[in-house]
């Protein structure tokens, strides 16, 4: 392993309360925190991974969803080169957020690699979106989709591993 070091700008994407913060807290610091705190702007993680012939070091933007987001997200976008853009499975109506955010990512980033997400796949009882109609939609988006649970761990380091290994290819 040599010493280089590549850095990429990665964003989170999705509405209030779906999970992005926690995703990341998992993916960051490996725990859950059920204590809800709606970010405020942007919150900013880093995240080294080791890749077959450098470190691969993410700078994981955590943006605030919903309103706040359309008033300043977009320029939060610039710089990044890849998204996971976040629904939460048990709220059908967050589903929305993949086309709008997926449209306002590929507005600043037309090539920007995007990860879709399913969070919330623990609370199966509740769940309210089918795996094929999430597929379906980000086939159309151009993207990749995954099922994952910030809480278990579920997929959540795969959905990293494999913007980085998108990032890389």
């Amino acid at each position: 392993m040599n010493g280089r070091v590549v850095q990429k700008k990665i964003c989170l994407l999705g509405d209030f309360a779906v999970g992005k913060t926690s995703l990341i807290r998992r993916f960051v610091e490996g725990r859950f925190d059920d204590r809800y705190l709606s970010t405020i702007g942007v919150k900013i993680s880093r995240k080294p991974i080791d890749m077959a012939d450098f470190t691969l070091n993410l700078l994981i933007w955590d943006l605030a969803g919903g309103d706040d987001f359309s008033k300043t997200g977009a320029s939060y976008l610039r710089g990044a080169v890849a998204a996971l853009i976040v629904c939460d499975l048990t709220r059908p109506d967050t589903l929305a957020g993949y086309e709008f955010y997926a449209h306002q990512m590929r507005q600043i980033v037309p090539d920007a690699i995007l990860i879709f997400a399913g969070n919330k796949a623990d609370l199966t009882e509740e769940r309210a979106l089918s795996v094929e109609e999430l597929q379906t939609l980000v086939q159309q988006l151009g993207g990749t989709y995954l099922d994952t649970s910030a809480k278990s761990g579920y997929q959540v380091e795969k959905a990293f591993q494999l913007l980085a290994q998108q990032l890389t290819e």
